[in-house]
């Protein structure tokens, strides 16, 4: 797709495929004439708040559920991941409802909503199981040399599971980033996505198969690329027993 991106359509089909060729950046610059920076923003504010968001409320669910003493916590943290497996089809209607009463619908910040309450169930449950990992001794040291529980969480925890932060923020950014059911029907012109986007180029007039590819390269490359770059923290992630 990658290398597609960079031919001329006629190049594109060439059997057997031609990997020597003069590369073109035709097709990026259609994409960028046509204002794809706007949707590539759209994305990026869109994955990056909700996952902020879930991060910050899934770290303290996460660590309630871990460490708090309360009755029926099993089965609580068990009620929250089933939210999460719970169809999109099942809550599209409702929150079309809300967000329409809300007038947030057909703007980002509708988009942002509905992301983080599929990533939230997913955080907090992911997170869990990091702090679960974490001896409770240490923290009790912590609270020995006169840190409040808060700091203790703070200070003492949440550095020790960064790689399961950065697991479970980068499966949420992708998620967000590659969402097309609630892209499509919450958001207008301004506010629409990449995925969005691309379904947009199937045309009456046949496949923009240049425009796809490089479209198909600007959605797929920044994920690929930042699950390089810590991919030793994800290895070490989910092992730390994550899944429980």
């Amino acid at each position: 797709m990658v290398l597609a991106s960079f031919k001329t359509e006629e190049n594109m089909f060439n059997m057997p495929p031609k990997f020597l060729f003069r590369p073109t950046l035709m097709n990026y610059t259609f994409m960028f004439h046509e204002g794809i920076l706007k949707y590539v923003k759209n994305s990026a504010v869109a994955a990056f708040a909700s996952t902020f968001i879930a991060m910050v409320l899934g770290s303290l669910g996460g660590y309630a559920l871990a460490r708090g003493r309360m009755r029926m916590k099993n089965q609580i943290a068990f009620w929250i991941i089933t939210t999460r497996m719970a169809p999109i089809a099942a809550i599209i209607l409702p929150l079309y409802i809300i967000f329409r009463s809300l007038h947030i619908l057909n703007t980002i910040k509708a988009l942002i909503v509905a992301h983080t309450t599929f990533n939230l169930p997913f955080a907090i449950w992911l997170m869990m199981g990091f702090f679960r990992e974490i001896p409770r001794e240490v923290e009790e040291a912590a609270l020995v040399d006169g840190c409040s529980p808060f700091q203790a969480f703070y200070r003492v925890a949440l550095p020790l599971v960064t790689p399961g932060l950065l697991v479970t923020a980068i499966l949420s950014i992708m998620f967000s980033w590659n969402d097309y059911a609630f892209a499509v029907l919450y958001t207008a012109a301004d506010s629409q996505t990449l995925p969005v986007v691309a379904a947009r180029l199937m045309t009456m007039r046949g496949i923009l198969w240049g425009q796809v590819m490089s479209m198909g390269t600007l959605i797929f490359v920044p994920i690929l690329a930042a699950a390089l770059l810590i991919r030793k923290y994800l290895v070490r992630g989910l092992t730390m027993g994550a899944i429980k």
